[in-house]
């Protein structure tokens, strides 16, 4: 557990932009992508940057999840497997980075979507109404669940982005629904991968409890977003944040 000195008026410059990255997780997924190159501009090593990264990032999407929970928009108990699949996925990720470098991904994730913008730029699915289930929540758990929390636990940004195009191209869900379910599995992967670095003793904390701060007021005003504006905002956010994550991924 590390306890870095870091100036005031940096940790206040931070906590503004967890809550900025926190709106946008809230309705598109993608704030680590904004988050960790500054975590790394403040001198962590790319390790405390992901796990300081996770620190935060679990308190706003646990802020945005509980708040979808408590408008009506998550069944718990539908998603219990899905929930246990993500964790298991992530935990097992987390391991995995801090034996090997999570740069082997950088090629292959701007391409992923790159493909997602498009998708959901022409894609008559994504809306405000469910479309048709193309597979059983069994395997959805199994297979995304499972995959896409892996990957948080390795990399992690865009996780939000690729949970919620699961929901939508998998199970068929509405962009609200699909948004506010992927807060629910993306917290979880969060959780476990932040469990993991806190065993490996990666995490700083006087960023990252600073950060947290941000992160729920962020998280708390762009789920009330996603719920007033439905696909009308969540739709072009996600392709705008799918193609700025690309660009920043390839440059």
């Amino acid at each position: 557990m590390l306890h870095l000195a870091t100036p005031p008026e940096l940790l206040a410059l931070l906590t503004l932009i967890a809550a900025l990255a926190g709106f946008i997780d809230a309705i598109a997924g993608g704030g680590g992508l904004l988050v960790l190159p500054v975590l790394m501009w403040t001198g962590l090593t790319p390790l405390q940057a992901l796990a300081t990264n996770k620190l935060q990032a679990v308190f706003g999407s646990l802020t945005a999840s509980l708040n979808f929970i408590h408008k009506g928009q998550i069944d718990l108990r539908v998603m219990a497997l899905c929930v246990a699949s993500s964790f298991l996925g992530a935990a097992i990720g987390s391991l995995g980075v801090q034996q090997l470098h999570p740069g082997l991904l950088q090629h292959l994730i701007p391409l992923l979507l790159i493909g997602f913008a498009l998708y959901f730029l022409i894609s008559p699915r994504v809306g405000d109404a469910d479309a048709h289930q193309r597979i059983g929540l069994p395997l959805f758990a199994l297979s995304a669940g499972f995959g896409i929390g892996f990957y948080d636990g390795f990399f992690g940004p865009g996780t939000g982005t690729f949970f919620a195009m699961a929901f939508v191209a998998l199970l068929g869900y509405n962009l609200r629904r699909a948004t506010a379910h992927a807060k629910l599995l993306n917290f979880t992967s969060n959780l476990a991968a932040l469990v993991f670095f806190l065993i490996g003793g990666k995490l700083v904390w006087t960023i990252g409890l600073c950060m947290a701060a941000g992160q729920v007021a962020g998280a708390w005003l762009g789920s009330h977003m996603v719920l007033r504006h439905g696909a009308r905002l969540v739709r072009p956010l996600l392709v705008t944040v799918s193609v700025a994550m690309s660009v920043k991924l390839l440059l």
